[in-house]
């Protein structure tokens, strides 16, 4: 398991956001994340699987199912509960990121106090 959520590549993100739907298979996990990112995220399929061993490795995706379909296998992968928070940790920590950049210009930056 990741030490944080900066260990997160923006495509191992959307492929975690595109499995919170249910188990997909890679074909249908590269539509989902091309759509989930507006066109941004496109991995070829070798970066895919890539990415898809790397997440299993890690415990945060597993192997849902297998099966045949027109003499090919098509495994399925889903998100694990470590896989849900790791996803949900990555986009508050983006979230709060995003939003010290967009608060109103001029607006004083109040820092929340240690361990709060």
């Amino acid at each position: 398991m990741p030490r944080g959520t900066s260990e997160v590549s923006e495509p191992m993100y959307f492929v975690l956001a595109a499995l919170r739907g249910g188990p997909l298979h890679g074909h249908a996990i590269s539509k989902s994340v091309k759509e989930l990112s507006g066109g941004r995220v496109q991995p070829s399929v070798g970066t895919l699987y890539g990415i898809l061993e790397r997440l299993n490795e890690r415990g945060v995706i597993t192997v849902d199912r297998e099966e045949t379909v027109n003499g090919r296998n098509r495994r399925y992968f889903r998100i694990t509960d470590e896989g849900q928070a790791l996803v949900q940790a990555e986009a508050r920590r983006m979230q709060a990121a995003a939003s010290l950049v967009l608060r109103p210009s001029g607006a004083p930056f109040a820092p929340r106090p240690y361990g709060a």
